[in-house]
């Protein structure tokens, strides 16, 4: 897939804006004002005017505008490998959740986490489904289907959150990796995610 095959389809899938706040929060509390203007004047022009117009939480926003912002603040922050993206998915992952779900999560295990965020998926993202596939009773495979526009900036986002998630529900990770990858040539993406509560 070329990149402009993949920006067409990236501009007709869209994410809900918390998944932009929380970024923008990510680089505003931990690099400053002046990181949000750096990034913010690197994106593409349609973007920054969308930032430029305030995105809500509750809004949809175009997905590209949250690969491009990923990419750019990884760039300019992280060490070009995308990295940054993990990060701040772990980020997103408490900063997007109200207090009463926070209770939620440590009550919950990890395995009852994923299946509910699978339930929900699209309530955050018009595209794709999240499939959690149990491995025994402290691990999962979470696998990523049939998303319109797979970028490692979303995967990397994807598996910072299950991270975190997990984390946040008393879980200590022994292990944590994205095994396969659509933009690698795998038929879809499958995060494996190992734990000890």
């Amino acid at each position: 897939m070329t990149s402009v095959e993949l920006d067409a389809r990236a501009r007709a899938i869209h994410v809900k804006g918390s998944a932009i706040t929380a970024r923008l929060r990510y680089l505003r509390e931990l690099r400053g004002e002046a990181a949000v203007s750096m990034v913010l004047g690197a994106l593409e022009p349609a973007h920054r005017q969308l930032l430029d117009d305030n995105v809500l939480p509750s809004a949809w926003v175009p997905y590209s505008l949250f690969v491009d912002l990923n990419v750019t603040a990884d760039r300019l922050f992280g060490a070009g490998d995308l990295q940054l993206c993990y990060t701040m998915g772990r980020y997103s992952a408490e900063t997007n959740l109200p207090t009463l779900y926070k209770l939620f999560y440590k009550l919950g295990s990890p395995l009852f986490i994923f299946d509910k965020a699978a339930s929900v998926w699209d309530l955050h993202y018009d595209s794709g489904k999240l499939a959690p596939v149990p491995e025994g009773p402290d691990a999962v495979r979470l696998k990523l289907l049939a998303f319109g526009a797979p970028h490692r900036a979303h995967c990397l986002s994807v598996l910072g959150w299950a991270v975190k998630s997990a984390e946040l529900s008393g879980a200590e990770i022994l292990y944590a990796e994205e095994e396969r990858c659509r933009t690698r040539g795998d038929a879809a993406c499958e995060i494996a995610v190992r734990w000890r509560k």
